[in-house]
């Protein structure tokens, strides 16, 4: 596995692996003996709301990868000693893997978003990866009495990645509680990436991804998360003031 430092974005380690060693890592990951392996992709809300979760906190501090998924995150890591080099979206992340796993024995799971979308999903991978085995799908929305069904199917079908699209920090929280009873090799917190698979979201033009624009993007096509944009520049002023502060590097 590279080596590489970790950089501290208010009180949240973030790896500062590039987008291929990130992928060279969840490779790793699949292809290992060792299990429940967890992948976060925080983006700036995110580690905002990791300052007000402690739950949430301890669970970033402790997962095997975390990659930063928002730009705001590379751009608050320049305050640091120890920088990110580049965004590594966890939807690119997510679509290099079941690339990889394509006319292979490893196997996926979908869990997350809303009614069928994780079952479209699964049906348009199977129609761009070739060969792709994706052994089971369920929807965001159950009870416990259903959340012990889930395990269950889980624990039989035995995939080595699993995607987990619940939300920020449900679905954090979700794998950290089960990933110990589970013979998952890798397990990402996915967010919207099953819908963007579904086809349910589309993601910005390339050239926007490229230039790190894709809130801008998103903004555009949704003005009413116009206040959840507010978020951005309350994550970079934080930053300033943990830096003049003295905050870990």
């Amino acid at each position: 596995m590279t080596k590489k430092n970790k950089t501290t974005i208010l009180g949240v380690p973030v790896d500062t692996y590039t987008r291929e060693e990130a992928f060279g890592i969840c490779k790793e990951f699949i292809q290992g003996e060792k299990g429940y392996n967890m992948v976060i992709t925080p983006n700036p809300e995110v580690i905002i709301k990791a300052t007000k979760d402690a739950e949430l906190m301890e669970i970033m501090k402790n997962a095997e990868l975390v990659v930063p998924d928002g730009i705001g995150v590379v751009i608050a890591s320049k305050f640091n000693k120890v920088k990110i080099s580049e965004r590594v979206a966890g939807c690119d992340l997510v679509e290099s893997l079941l690339n990889f796993i394509k006319n292979t024995e490893y196997t996926a799971y979908f869990l997350g978003a809303g009614k069928g979308i994780a079952e479209e999903a699964k049906r348009k991978c199977e129609k761009k990866y070739q060969n792709i085995k994706i052994v089971g799908t369920h929807d965001g929305y159950f009870d416990q009495a259903e959340e012990l069904k889930i395990i269950e199917e889980l624990k039989q079908k035995k995939p080595d990645i699993l995607l987990v699209g619940l939300g920020v920090p449900r679905q954090e929280k979700w794998i950290y509680k089960h990933k110990g009873e589970l013979s998952v090799k890798l397990l990402i917190g996915c967010g919207g990436t099953i819908d963007v698979l579904a086809g349910a979201v589309k993601r910005a033009p390339k050239i926007f991804q490229k230039l790190g624009l894709e809130w801008f993007y998103r903004l555009l096509k949704q003005p009413s998360r116009f206040f959840r944009m507010l978020n951005l520049p309350k994550f970079v002023v934080l930053v300033l003031i943990n830096k003049i502060r003295g905050g870990k590097k």
